[in-house]
């Protein structure tokens, strides 16, 4: 009797291999290369980035390293979605035209010494290559935290590497966002059933840790902080420092607050540091159609002076204490005040000539020392207008 049972558990377990190995054969493993994203990843193969990070068990969707192999689920041979576009492809490691002079091309991509204001998120818009890249290819351990001289590798960039956006731009008394100034494209009729082309854009879904326990990231959206020489006149001096971000709920404030922080739905992002200055900046790669959008931005300056019991506070005054500029690619607007202690928004449209990805979201920063640099996010929108 024990010999049946053996008998029949073999082919049954060569039958539930074979099954699983029909299984797999029916998904295409992709073999991570220098400057891929799971944007671009997602793009190439036509499969949502929800769909590869659930394959693959990813913990960090902004980290991944070149070399490994990623399952595309429900992907059987070649790639079948739609080719990447030449703003968005992967690059290939081949000789830039042009350089500036303190970068120079090695085999992997190019070795870029680091100026001073310099930051990975600066140096990511430059070279067209994400921030997650840069990371796994110098093992950086803290992302925020680069320093003049630091040789750091761009893997896998091709082409002409364009000119780093200054450091630090004056900051002007304007309110509100200029409008992009591109001539529009005759355009496709608009999909009536989007209303928001941002992936979780009013924060209410899930979240993910970036690097550390206090950054805690809306899902869908990227994160870079600045961890440098805080050179703004006026300002505090010293180094912009790295606050804490969180997605939080309506039970974590105080009733009284809701007005103010969650304006609606449940939850907002909460940015904030106290006692230091801080530059940090929230924005997102949307691959657009051809057509004319706008981008709204709310968010509520939490910029405190003075505490007092009770909650109570005195918000800061200074017009200089809280600034903000809209992130569109390696440009978008000059830096803007805001005013503390009231719902802000920013409003800003532009065009798209050709189909390809585009990084948009925001920066801010606050330039002096005060009781807390804080900032609540929420609601944000992009839609198609024409």
């Amino acid at each position: 009797m024990k010999l049946k049972i053996r008998f029949l558990i073999v082919p049954t377990l060569a039958l539930m291999l074979l099954l699983f190995a029909a299984i797999v054969r029916a998904d295409t493993v992709h073999v991570i290369q220098p400057g891929d994203s799971l944007y671009r990843i997602s793009l190439q193969y036509g499969v949502t980035i929800d769909a590869i990070v659930q394959a693959n068990n990813i913990v960090n969707p902004n980290l991944i390293v070149a070399g490994h192999e990623l399952i595309i689920p429900g992907v059987d041979g070649p790639a079948t979605g739609q080719p990447l576009p030449a703003a968005t492809a992967t690059p290939s490691p081949t000789t830039p035209t042009t350089l500036p002079a303190h970068a120079i091309v090695v085999e992997d991509g190019v070795l870029h010494t680091v100026q001073k204001g310099d930051s990975l998120f600066r140096l990511s818009l430059a070279y067209n290559v994400a921030i997650a890249d840069i990371v796994a290819a110098n093992n950086i351990t803290n992302a925020g935290l680069i320093f003049a001289g630091q040789e750091l590798l761009i893997p896998g960039v091709s082409g002409l590497a364009s000119s780093l956006p200054a450091a630090t731009t004056p900051p002007t008394s304007a309110t509100t966002a200029p409008q992009a100034t591109a001539a529009p494209p005759t355009l496709p009729t608009a999909d009536p059933n989007v209303t928001n082309l941002f992936k979780n854009g009013n924060f209410e879904g899930d979240w993910y840790f970036y690097l550390y326990n206090e950054l805690q990231v809306p899902t869908g959206w990227q994160l870079a902080t600045d961890e440098g020489p805080n050179t703004l006149n006026p300002g505090s001096g010293g180094n912009f420092n790295r606050p804490e971000v969180r997605v939080v709920g309506k039970n974590q404030l105080p009733e009284t607050e809701w007005a103010w922080f969650i304006p609606e739905g449940y939850k907002s992002v909460k940015v904030f540091k106290g006692g230091a200055p801080t530059s940090f900046s929230l924005f997102q790669d949307v691959y657009l159609q051809p057509g004319s959008y706008r981008m709204t931005l709310n968010f509520f300056p939490d910029i405190v002076a003075q505490y007092y019991p009770g909650g109570t506070r005195d918000f800061n005054t200074d017009p200089l204490s809280g600034e903000v500029r809209v992130i569109h690619n390696d440009g978008g607007t000059e830096w803007t005040t805001v005013t503390a202690g009231q719902p802000n928004s920013r409003v800003y449209e532009f065009n798209v000539a050709q189909a390809g990805g585009v990084r948009l979201g925001a920066s801010f920063r606050n330039r002096f020392e005060t009781a807390n640099n804080g900032w609540f996010l929420d609601n944000w929108k992009l839609e198609r207008i024409r």
